[in-house]
């Protein structure tokens, strides 16, 4: 039940999140537009520290090495491997539903990741703090639904296909989570490096597209102030649970 509900909860979040779009009269307010996406950072950055990296560091302990290589290799290789498909498809960070899309994949396997280490008692992860992972996730995946699905409203689409198409945004996110956790015999011996590598895709993410995002046309204030309320709410979330 733990599972499922793990492996749902941030699809959960862009579903909710595009549903947004059946509330909308006009064009979205450009502060809220500029909210959303710093909301969003806040969170992905605070779930990066909180539910990857420091855990990451833990399970290194027990480990013939540094504490910190693990963590700080798998976080280089995430922002490695996004620098390059960024490189490799740049049209992707033009068009924010594929962006968005496109990101979610590291979102679902670090959820998987999570769950993964969960089952696996010498990891030290508990099930507790993978669904905080998997919540905080759904959090920051409500902003990115409505950012999709607004859009396309704006566009001319009808309400309907622009839910579907915000929905569909997320869908990856299972599917990742799924595969993860199927491979859990295979991630187990190396969760230290998978945990910094997912948080290095995130903190990517954050950098080269949410922040900019909520801090364009000259903007800054409103953005700033959905960083510090996204990274307090997730960092709330993850210390209490």
């Amino acid at each position: 039940m733990y599972i499922t509900a793990g492996i749902l909860i941030p699809f959960i979040g862009t579903m909710s999140g595009s549903a947004m779009v059946f509330l909308m009269r006009n064009k979205v307010n450009q502060n809220l537009e500029k909210l959303l996406p710093g909301f969003a950072s806040g969170v992905m950055l605070a779930a990066s520290v909180w539910s990857l990296i420091i855990p990451a560091i833990e399970m290194s302990e027990d480990m013939d090495i540094y504490t910190w290589f693990p963590a700080a290799a798998g976080f280089l290789a995430g922002i490695i491997f996004l620098l390059c498909l960024d490189n490799l498809v740049p049209h992707l960070t033009a068009m924010p539903a594929l962006a968005i899309t496109f990101h979610n994949i590291p979102e679902g396997m670090a959820v998987g990741v999570a769950l993964a280490g969960a089952l696996s008692p010498e990891t030290g992860i508990t099930m507790a703090s993978a669904i905080t992972l998997a919540t905080g996730i759904a959090i920051q995946n409500f902003p990115e639904g409505a950012i999709v699905s607004m859009p396309f409203k704006n566009g001319g689409m009808s309400k309907t296909k622009s839910f579907i198409y915000g929905t569909l945004s997320g869908i990856v996110e299972p599917a990742g989570a799924i595969i993860t956790i199927m491979l859990t015999g295979l991630i187990v011996p190396v969760l230290p490096y998978l945990l910094a590598f997912a948080a290095g895709a995130m903190f990517y993410v954050v950098v080269e597209e949410l922040i900019p995002e909520a801090q364009s046309d000259g903007n800054f204030n409103i953005g700033t102030i959905g960083i510090a309320l996204g990274f307090v709410a997730m960092m709330v979330l993850d210390v209490t649970f």
